[in-house]
């Protein structure tokens, strides 16, 4: 099991040595997939602890006036970590004290004091420190001083274009599904307890589980079809989604997602919920009143179902 850590300041959490891998790992696309197994090999051969180390919030939202799409929640990102044979996770808090820190620094007491590195891999654009003034140069110089080698990881291309967090949140928030697909590794997917909500849904013939995404900021906005794992189940119950403010009726402040999932009964609330985004329907819209919004939810649905691969059947008004 992973073991996870917050702390910038205690023990050793690697007696025995470490190789590392740091970076913010927003959605572990294929490069960064690429970059863990590399850890965990190394760390295999060298003998020691394969450790990442990376950021909450994420740098980007941190130094940005507006609110920044991430592709993968905390929770996410940890449970790929564990997934990747990542054995420790120092998930540092990414604040005012920590920016003030020199590139130096950090070095000494991250990687050096908390978790005795032998091998520190990176991205050959890596950064970090005060003003970002380390680099994958001062990682060289400072491991031949302190005992520890500095590895780059090349980047992984797909169709003729680095993989990157920044390509995959425009392929997502463009509806181009398929496109991200290949380089995320796997199908989007936002996961989440399902709460309760005023149930105006039911009232409409299309009752909903309602995900809150609290902090997080989605890259896609909009009606969706879905396909929907219960549990830790795969994804493959078919649904409609709405993510979005709700416009027409009980407008919110921060998205909510909403799935219908089709011809499905029973209790979902308090389950975890796994929604799989398959293709975009439309842009979210304000409709002239319940009646034009319950015209336009049917005709979502026949959709949704025509593009999963169900007999289409539109429910009367």
């Amino acid at each position: 099991m992973m073991r996870l850590s917050r702390d910038l300041a205690g023990p050793c959490l690697a007696p025995s040595g470490s190789v590392i891998a740091v970076g913010a790992f927003d959605g572990l696309h294929r490069g960064h997939q690429a970059l863990l197994t590399q850890v965990r090999v190394r760390a295999q051969a060298l003998g020691c602890s394969p450790v990442v180390v990376s950021f909450e919030p994420l740098p980007r939202a941190f130094f940005s006036a507006s609110p920044v799409p991430r592709l993968s929640s905390v929770r996410e990102k940890l449970r790929g970590f564990a997934a990747a044979g990542i054995e420790q996770a120092l998930l540092l808090r990414f604040n005012t004290a920590l920016t003030a820190m020199s590139a130096e620094d950090f070095v000494q007491r991250v990687l050096v004091d908390r978790l005795a590195t032998r091998e520190v891999w990176v991205g050959s654009d890596f950064r970090f420190g005060h003003k970002r003034g380390g680099d994958v140069a001062l990682l060289e110089r400072m491991g031949a001083q302190l005992g520890f080698v500095a590895c780059t990881m090349p980047p992984v291309h797909f169709d003729g274009a680095r993989v990157s967090a920044s390509r995959a949140r425009m392929l997502l928030a463009a509806g181009e599904f398929s496109g991200a697909e290949p380089l995320l590794g796997r199908p989007f997917v936002i996961d989440g307890k399902v709460e309760y909500g005023n149930q105006l849904g039911r009232t409409l013939g299309f009752p909903t589980a309602n995900i809150h995404l609290q902090q997080r900021v989605s890259p896609v906005h909009g009606i969706f079809a879905v396909r929907v794992g219960l549990g830790e189940g795969e994804c493959s119950w078919p649904g409609v989604a709405s993510l979005g403010v709700r416009p027409t009726v009980n407008e919110v402040s921060e998205p909510l997602l909403e799935v219908h999932l089709f011809d499905f009964e029973g209790d979902l609330y308090g389950q975890r919920m796994a929604v799989q985004f398959v293709a975009k329907l439309r842009d979210e819209m304000k409709f002239d009143g319940l009646e034009a919004l319950k015209a336009q939810m049917n005709l979502d649905a026949r959709m949704a179902r025509e593009l999963l691969g169900m007999n289409s059947r539109l429910v009367e008004a």
